[in-house]
């Protein structure tokens, strides 16, 4: 099991990253390897400061672009082909590793793994959840969170549909409970996608559906996957992070707090393309990355994309 790091991805490079690799590495089974995708020579007078050794269960995967954060991401992806993203994306086509984490673009991870990967027959959307703490140790996932802003009723359904897998094959959730974010309870509310979406995934077969959740419920469990596009996805995800930040400053720590702290959930899982794929965000701790390396290797050892493909194939 192979897990590719972008140790250029981030906006702290490659410390963060190279830290978050010491950190993983006493946890890890030996069995589990770690690739730096970045510039050897960087990496072999770097690596060695945060205790990790190179070629034994560290090795270094070359790379001699970056993708800078205020680059167009699609442009980025075509023109600098040997950049630490697009070498990560290509490795996991190749079967070189079996996941990949960056906190780098976003943009660019997204049009990376796209064009270079593909989706997953029957996948005309791939999305990127992200997590929503509640209960006891619980979280729900919601999708999409960016990755798609402009949607259209079927492509909620499929959110809806690799949400379920992911919750089943990677948390063990057996039936997940899909619901579909919406200013009010009535089948009726919302915008012309939210009534559109409503129906289709009531009619689905292979959803669990139970109905709008408005913004309240997500703290009280009420369902496992939540849809929505990705424009107040990405609103949502921003002003949950946004709460940390401001409680933090006014309260003691606790466990109800980290549980909104971005560092304890890692990174967000992109789904749909052939590949697994975790993107980070672009202030990464090293907490984060040990996390994403821990959350990559789950969705690995689950099998993920061979479970969605599977799911899309009984779906279609």
């Amino acid at each position: 099991m192979r897990i590719g790091i972008d140790t250029m991805g981030g906006d702290f490079i490659p410390q963060n990253p190279l830290q978050g690799v010491a950190l993983a590495l006493p946890a890890l089974p030996s069995e589990v390897e770690i690739v730096l995708i970045g510039e050897p020579e960087l990496l072999k007078r770097e690596a060695p400061c945060y205790g990790i050794t190179l070629n034994g269960q560290v090795y270094v995967l070359p790379a001699s672009q970056v993708i800078g954060m205020e680059e167009n991401p699609a442009r980025a992806v075509v023109q600098k082909s040997d950049s630490t993203i697009n070498v990560g994306i290509q490795a996991i086509k190749e079967g070189q590793i079996d996941a990949f984490i960056s906190a780098g673009n976003t943009g660019a991870v997204v049009a990376a793994s796209v064009l270079k990967l593909g989706n997953l027959p029957g996948v005309s959307r791939p999305t990127l959840g992200a997590f929503y703490p509640y209960g006891d140790n619980h979280y729900s996932l919601i999708c999409d969170v960016g990755a798609n802003v402009d949607c259209k009723p079927e492509h909620l359904v499929q959110f809806a549909l690799l949400g379920t897998v992911y919750m089943r094959a990677v948390m063990g959730i057996p039936n997940p409970r899909v619901a579909l974010l919406n200013i009010g309870e009535e089948p009726s509310k919302g915008n012309l996608l939210a009534q559109q979406a409503y129906a289709l995934l009531q009619e689905n077969p292979y959803i669990h559906f139970v109905g709008n959740a408005e913004g309240r419920v997500l703290p009280k469990g009420f369902a496992d996957v939540y849809v929505t596009d990705g424009f107040v996805g990405n609103i949502l995800l921003k002003f949950g992070e946004s709460l940390y930040e401001l409680l933090r400053e006014k309260v003691p720590p606790n466990p109800v707090l980290e549980r909104l702290n971005y560092e304890n959930i890692g990174g967000l899982p992109f789904l749909g393309t052939r590949g697994n794929i975790i993107i980070g965000h672009g202030i990464s701790s090293p907490k984060a990355f040990r996390n994403m390396i821990f959350r990559a290797l789950a969705i690995a050892k689950a099998n993920l994309s061979e479970r969605i493909a599977e799911a899309f194939q009984a779906y279609a």
